[in-house]
């Protein structure tokens, strides 16, 4: 027989050697490949470690910028009291130096004819008028709250027979007396008084009215009703002035009157002060009957004050009277409501 070629690809060649690959993935799959406990613990100080550096780079970083900000101050530090010490050197130079009492006697001389010069100066650019002075009594020059500002200045002062006096007794009794003793009558100096120091107050450049009111409301300077008065001059405020001492408290009290002269100044007041000791007795005409109630006298109130045009503040000052509590609350909402002050001053001021 022929001999049969051997081929070394024969199946059982391949069979020989798929068992070796078998084999291999067998152990391949059997040995554990993951890494050993050491392993991990190394790799876990390392992230630590390097944590710990940058933290550290940043605390650094930190540290070198407080260190700049506090050779900045040091350096400012030393500026400032170089500084010191120079002014503390030449205080002590200007100490050091002794000057004649006559020298010092002398400069102050020239200092307040300097001063002298200067008033006079003022005096000649404004025409030589001067704004009306008013010294009061002690330290009560003062009143807190009140708006003095104000181109156009309105004051109305009641005039009315309440004004004699702080109780209805003794009013009954002075309104009895002769003419100069009413004029004399504590309350309406006061009166008086407060009108002086208001207009005393006044800027100079400004212009003013001044009206008293009873049932009726007039200007007390005459010839003046409806026309402003100049602030900045002496006559205009001594004939206003003395035209209100000239007055005498009688009558009741028509608010409403007083707040009807507003649209009779043209242009009209920015800054209206009233003076007055309680709410009206009357509108428009007498009352009917010899006696008004508290609630009638307040609705008297509500209705001259729907009367008054808008954006004027109104300065209250109550001398308040015997028997009108509501009075307090109404002025006092009043001053509120138009953005002006209300004050009720002692007995003494100003």
């Amino acid at each position: 027989m022929a001999r049969r070629k051997v081929s070394p690809f024969s199946l059982s060649f391949l069979d020989i050697m798929a068992c070796g690959f078998g084999a291999v993935t067998l152990l391949f799959l059997i040995l554990r490949h993951d890494p050993s406990p050491g392993d991990q613990m190394q790799h876990a100080e390392t992230t630590l470690l390097q944590e710990d550096i940058r933290y550290g780079e940043e605390q650094l970083v930190q540290l070198r910028n407080s260190l700049r900000e506090e050779e900045e101050r040091l350096v400012e530090t030393r500026g400032l009291s170089r500084r010191v010490l120079e002014q503390i050197d030449e205080t002590r130079r200007e100490l050091s130096v002794q000057r004649d009492p006559e020298q010092e006697i002398a400069l102050l001389r020239r200092q307040v004819e300097e001063a002298r010069r200067e008033v006079a100066q003022l005096e000649a650019s404004s025409g030589g008028e001067q704004v009306r002075q008013f010294i009061g009594q002690g330290e009560r020059q003062y009143l807190t709250g009140l708006k003095l500002g104000g181109r156009r200045v309105l004051i109305l002062v009641d005039a009315s027979a309440s004004m004699l006096s702080d109780t209805l007794v003794n009013v009954i009794r002075l309104r009895n007396l002769d003419e100069q003793q009413r004029r004399n009558a504590d309350k309406w100096q006061r009166a008086i008084r407060t009108t002086e120091w208001l207009i005393a107050q006044l800027p100079a450049d400004s212009e003013f009215q001044l009206y008293a009111f009873n049932t009726e409301a007039a200007a007390t300077s005459s010839d003046s009703a409806g026309t402003w008065l100049q602030a900045g001059n002496r006559d205009h405020t001594s004939q206003a002035i003395a035209g209100l001492r000239s007055r005498i408290p009688t009558d009741g009290t028509s608010l409403l009157k007083a707040f009807a002269v507003i649209p009779h100044l043209s242009p009209r007041p920015d800054n209206i002060f009233l003076i007055t000791d309680g709410l009206p007795t009357q509108g428009a005409t007498a009352p009917r009957g010899s006696t008004v109630s508290g609630q009638e006298r307040l609705r008297l109130f509500e209705a001259a004050v729907r009367t008054l045009p808008r954006q004027i503040p109104v300065n209250v000052i109550l001398f308040p009277m015997e028997g009108d509590p509501a009075a307090a609350s109404a002025f006092w909402q009043l001053a509120v409501h138009t953005q002006g002050a209300f004050i009720s001053p002692a007995k003494d001021w100003p």
